[in-house]
C-alpha cells in the first residue's frame, strides 16, 4: 500500500507543536513532503527561532508518522523561517530589520533592561539575527549589560556601523559619551537622538531589533509609537501591587496607539533563599497572571528574584551567555520562543511591496 500525502498531513493535523500549541497543519508549519514509495521525507517550517527545541520536534514528527500503517524510512528536517510582520499604520519600515519588539515597564526598578537583554541573547541563541536598541536616553545599561567599551565606527561618515557583543548587533547613547556625562536635554532632543540611533545605524539582516525603552508612558515612548515600525510589545512588571499599576498604564498607552501586546514577563515572582532553600513571594503572587486575564495577554513567564541575574549583568556577561544550560537561561529561552510565536502569528508586513502613488498638479 502506497503512502499517500493526505495520511501525512492527517496525522501532523493531530501532532502539536509544544512550542506554539498549534497542530503543525494549523501553524502552517508543514513545507515540502516528499514520498518515494513508502518512503517519506518532511520538511517542517517553524516561524520562530528554534535551536532548543528542533530536535525535539523532529523526534515528535518522526515518532508521529511511525504511526502510519506499512510506512518506510523517515526523513524529517525542522527549521525556522522568520519574516516581516505587521506594524502601524503609514510608518515605514527600517532597512536591515525585520522586526522590532519594544520592551517596557510602567516604573523603573523592576528588571527591564536585564529582561531585554537576555531576551536578545535568548533570540540569538535560538538561532535569530538579533539588534538591541538602548532607548534610555537619560540611564543607558546596556553597555555596562553587554560589556561593551569603545565606541561605534563611521565607515560613510553618515551612518553608524553597530557594536557586537556575544553575537548580537548593539548600539547606545552610552557608547557615544562618556560614562559620567549626563544628558541634560529636553523631550525634542531625546526623541530626536532615538530616531537617530535607530535610522542612522548601518543595522546588518536583522530578523529581531529589541528596544529597551526607558520607564514610564513619556517622549520616547510616543515617538516609538507614532515614528518607529513596532512589531509588538513586551511588558515587564513585578507582582508588588504599585509595579503592576504601572505596567498597566503602559499597557494601555500600548493599546492605545495600535501596537499589539506580545506579553508580560513578571520579574522576581519567587525567591529562594541561597542558605536554606526556602522559597517565598517576597513582592507577592499571582499579580502577573491576574493582569493578564484582565487584559487578554500572555504571561510570557516567571523569573526568579536570583542574585545571578544581577552579577551576571554587572559582569557584562547576562545570565543567557553566563550559564547558557542554567535554569534561568532556559526560561529567557521559553519567553523568547513565545515572543517568536506571537509575533508569527501576527499579520506580514507587506507595506514595502506597494507601489508609491504620486499626484502631480496639471
Amino acid at each position: 500500500m502506497t503512502i499517500s500525502e493526505q495520511q501525512i498531513q492527517s496525522v501532523l493535523k493531530q501532532t502539536i507543536d509544544p512550542t506554539t500549541h498549534k497542530d503543525y497543519v494549523t501553524g502552517k508549519s508543514v513545507g515540502n513532503i516528499q514520498i518515494t514509495g513508502n518512503n517519506v521525507a518532511v520538511a517542517i517550517e517553524l516561524g520562530y527561532p528554534a535551536n532548543s527545541v528542533k530536535d525535539q520536534v523532529q523526534q515528535q514528527v518522526s515518532e508521529a508518522l511511525r504511526s502510519i500503517p506499512d510506512i518506510g524510512a523517515i526523513q524529517v528536517t525542522a527549521s525556522s523561517k522568520i519574516i516581516s510582520h505587521g506594524v502601524q499604520r503609514g510608518v515605514k519600515l527600517i532597512p536591515g530589520v525585520k522586526n522590532i519588539i519594544a520592551v517596557a515597564s510602567g516604573k523603573g526598578g523592576v528588571g527591564k533592561s536585564a529582561t531585554a537583554v537576555n531576551l536578545a541573547l535568548a533570540l540569538a541563541a535560538e538561532g535569530a539575527a538579533v539588534g538591541i536598541l538602548d532607548a534610555d536616553i537619560y540611564g543607558p545599561s546596556q553597555p555596562q549589560m553587554l560589556g561593551i567599551t569603545g565606541h561605534p565606527e563611521s565607515l560613510d561618515g553618515k551612518s553608524m556601523e553597530p557594536m557586537l557583543a556575544h553575537g548580537i548587533q548593539a548600539i547606545s547613547i552610552g557608547m557615544l559619551v562618556d560614562v559620567e556625562t549626563p544628558m541634560v536635554w529636553r523631550g525634542p532632543m531625546v526623541t530626536q537622538a532615538l530616531q537617530q540611533l535607530l535610522n542612522d545605524t548601518h543595522w546588518k539582516d536583522l530578523d529581531y531589533l529589541v528596544v529597551d525603552l526607558p520607564p514610564g508612558t513619556g517622549d520616547i515612548q510616543l515617538t516609538l509609537a507614532q515614528k518607529i515600525p513596532v512589531t509588538g510589545a513586551v511588558i515587564v512588571t513585578t507582582p508588588q501591587d504599585i509595579a503592576l499599576l504601572d505596567a498597566r498604564k503602559g499597557l494601555k498607552m500600548f493599546e492605545k496607539v495600535g501596537i499589539p501586546i506580545l506579553g508580560i514577563v513578571e520579574n522576581m515572582s519567587m525567591h529562594t533563599c541561597s542558605n536554606c532553600g526556602h522559597t517565598e513571594p517576597i513582592f507577592g503572587t499571582g499579580g502577573g497572571e491576574k493582569m493578564c486575564k484582565d487584559y487578554n495577554v500572555e504571561l510570557l513567564g516567571a523569573l526568579p528574584l536570583d542574585i545571578k541575574i544581577r552579577e551576571h549583568t554587572d559582569a557584562g556577561k547576562p545570565s543567557v551567555i553566563a550559564e547558557p544550560d542554567g535554569k534561568i537561561a532556559e526560561i529567557y529561552k521559553l519567553i523568547a520562543r513565545r515572543v517568536a510565536v506571537k509575533i508569527a502569528e501576527s499579520v506580514e508586513d507587506h507595506s514595502d511591496l506597494f507601489a508609491k502613488i504620486v499626484m502631480e498638479n496639471d
